[in-house]
């Protein structure tokens, strides 16, 4: 065995310079991984191994380049992601056995006789399978902490470890500082590989069955069966369960471990495909029976295949926004949740303009209100917001539902109406119309071959709404076959669908053509009225008030010159056109307002609005800034037409805020996969942050 071991180490050390392409580069943390690791390489020579001291170790040789993968636990995959190391998981664990589940339940278990709940846990011994871990730590942790069960007043005044160590009598917490009494229970080295047996899950649970400890922090499937029995899960309501009632308690849903690697799509596509043929091989990749006493060797034992994550997913979409928002609940001080500023995301050069524009209004007494970010599209500002480097944004219903599957919440609406801002009611809507030149002749069942402009791809009135009509009419999800080509910006720059855009209007070789941005010159409600006017397309599928706000006199520059009296609506069952004005009775549907998108926990802080739109949002208001007014484009930060911002009820879902009626409207369309962000397939990869 030792010369196995000695063999492995020397091919390490020439792996360092290995092609990645050539060899997959392992890391491993310890002799028994090391082990399983050599007998991989063996049996595929693809593979070559790399000993280090731990995970974090392993996480800055694969950023060096001196190793390519290693199975990560949520945690880990957190810390991977971060700007200095911005790994990203490329393959997930699939634990389901008769259908794909890439998700597990974290819980706590306690031995059956025990007489303690959850909210008596003060004073009693802890086992965790590793700081920082998901189902060890971060999840149960959290939970106390939001139980306010651990009294923690923030890292300002003392380590999160400190407040844990003083609720426990004991613990033994892999990754402690060694000699702490997060160490105390521990049975070897207190660090976070195999050298310490309490480490991991099987370590875990190990710590309590040995009597160490009172309780285990781990995942759903780690008590093995033949002891289920002796066993029970503390659940959060302060009852106690058996150990198959996880389901229903248990103290959070976590995604799987992952592979992560560096963000090269090359090496991400070696990396499967050679896990790929081993799967197809007889070596037992989620086996440990070669390896004893270790259990969960580079993969959980409890995995039953691998499962490819979709492209351009980093570590904070792979975890969904409720996880990370709890990981950032235990790194960071909370007094940065309650601060007085919201960063808010705005899109392209435009919007920044505009924003910078509110942020130097909303100074006071040197305190500013709003902070700019910017993305270069709405789903890169989704993105920004889950992962906290921006807190919010308004985005329009198609959105909404994308970044609810995201994990964000819905927070304020705006209201176009003042008499509902005076007197508020039902939530504000609009109507979703198709405007054609009356000159065209074009009605909704001669618009096939035509050219269309939309708002933008996976928008509400311009994309969501239309297209989900005529999927329902087709039953195909090739859209070019019905439109002969258009302008949605968002759009594959190769798709007919970017063949009508016109960008900024400047040079060729513009990058802003069709890019989902105000910088696009047809994009939005207003860019895709100005699309049919210029002639670009012959239906502009948009919101009702777009036509009125933009012709006889009213609108930018573009629009001057612009006869309302020369366009007219078309929609389903009607056999001739009607005038602008006749929108409620020829619409494609009635869709919800556009709306402020933020993380769960930040939700609080989007109420620095109402103190914003008090000085900035209408009449009687300053009118240095006008929060609901663009200078320089249409629509920019938020609706032109918006009269006030309202307050959603908390704890409303992105899906009671849009609706039965649109919710069915854009599932019909998601079963078109070339209408479904790439954002949003990354979010819904797995269901773990999905309530639906």
């Amino acid at each position: 065995m030792q010369t196995l071991l000695l063999v492995a180490l020397l091919g390490c050390l020439a792996a360092v310079s290995a092609v990645p392409t050539e060899k997959v580069r392992w890391c491993v943390k310890s002799l028994k991984e090391l082990e399983k690791c050599v007998a991989l390489a063996a049996k595929a020579p693809v593979f070559t191994c790399s000993l280090k001291l731990d995970t974090i170790e392993c996480i800055k040789a694969i950023k060096a380049g001196e190793a390519d993968a290693i199975t990560l636990d949520g945690g880990d995959i957190y810390f991977a992601g971060q700007n200095n190391y911005d790994l990203a998981p490329i393959i997930a664990e699939d634990y389901g056995t008769t259908s794909s589940d890439t998700c597990y339940y974290a819980v706590a278990v306690v031995k059956k006789g025990t007489e303690f709940n959850i909210k008596e846990l003060q004073g009693k011994k802890s086992c965790h399978t590793g700081v920082g871990k998901s189902a060890g730590w971060n999840i149960p942790v959290g939970t106390l902490l939001s139980m306010n069960l651990i009294q923690w007043s923030g890292i300002d005044n003392s380590p999160l470890e400190d407040a844990v160590s003083n609720f426990f009598s004991a613990s033994c917490a892999p990754g402690s500082a060694p000699g702490s009494k997060l160490c105390q229970l521990c049975a070897g080295d207190c660090s976070k590989t195999h050298r310490e047996p309490y480490y991991d899950y099987e370590g875990a649970f190990k710590c309590l069955k040995d009597g160490a400890g009172d309780v285990a922090f781990v995942k759903h499937l780690t008590v093995p069966d033949s002891e289920k029995p002796n066993y029970e899960l503390l659940c959060k309501d302060g009852t106690r369960r058996p150990i198959d009632d996880y389901r229903t308690c248990h103290l959070a849903r976590a995604s799987a471990h992952a592979v992560v690697s560096r963000k090269d799509p090359q090496l991400a596509d070696f990396i499967w495909n050679s896990l790929s043929s081993v799967q197809h091989q007889d070596f037992q990749l989620f086996s440990f029976e070669d390896y004893p006493p270790s259990k969960d060797l580079m993969f959980k034992d409890s995995t039953a295949s691998l499962v490819r994550v979709p492209a351009n997913t980093d570590s904070f979409l792979y975890l969904g926004a409720e996880y990370v928002s709890i990981v950032r609940s235990l790194t960071k001080e909370p007094a940065s949740f309650a601060s007085s500023e919201i960063r808010w995301c705005a899109v392209g050069h435009a919007e920044k303009s505009k924003c910078d524009d509110w942020s130097i209004h909303s100074v006071v007494n040197g305190n500013v209100a709003i902070e700019c970010r910017t993305g270069s599209t709405v789903e890169g500002c989704i993105k920004m917001i889950m992962s906290g480097t921006a807190d919010a944004m308004a985005v329009d219903g198609g959105q909404v539902y994308t970044a609810g599957k995201c994990g964000l919440v819905p927070a304020m609406v705006e209201q176009y109406s003042a008499d509902l801002c005076k007197n508020p009611g039902e939530q504000s809507s609009y109507y979703a119309v198709a405007v054609v030149k009356k000159s065209s002749g074009l009605t909704w069942d001669t618009l096939k071959g035509h050219r269309s402009c939309h708002t933008g791809l996976g928008r509400t009135a311009g994309w969501n709404i239309p297209m989900g009509l005529i999927y329902n009419q087709t039953q195909d999800c090739d859209f070019t076959k019905f439109f002969r080509s258009g302008c949605a910006p968002g759009s594959e720059p190769n798709s007919s669908f970017c063949s009508q855009c016109v960008g900024s209007g400047q040079a060729v070789g513009d990058e802003s053509r069709c890019k989902a941005s105000a910088d696009e010159q047809y994009y939005g409600y207003a860019g895709a009225f100005r699309c049919l006017v210029e002639g670009a397309g012959d239906v502009a599928l948009i919101k009702h008030t777009i036509v009125p706000e933009n012709s006889n006199g009213k609108g930018p520059d573009w629009a001057k010159g612009v006869n309302a009296n020369d366009y007219q609506l078309i929609c389903p069952g009607q056999p001739a056109g009607v005038e602008i004005s006749e929108y409620v009775t020829c619409h494609l549907a009635a869709v919800p307002a556009h709306a402020v998108v933020t993380r769960p926990e930040t939700r609080g802080k989007v109420n620095i609005l109402d103190e914003q739109q008090a000085k900035f949002g209408g009449s009687g208001s300053d009118d240095s800034f006008r929060m609901f007014h663009s200078d320089s484009g249409k629509n920019l930060l938020f609706k032109d037409s918006t009269k006030c911002l309202q307050t959603i009820p908390k704890g409303t879902s992105y899906v009671t805020f849009l609706g039965e009626e649109y919710m069915a409207a854009i599932k019909a369309l998601r079963k078109c996969s070339e209408s479904t962000p790439e954002l949003e397939k990354s979010c819904t990869f797995h269901p773990c942050q999905q309530n639906i």
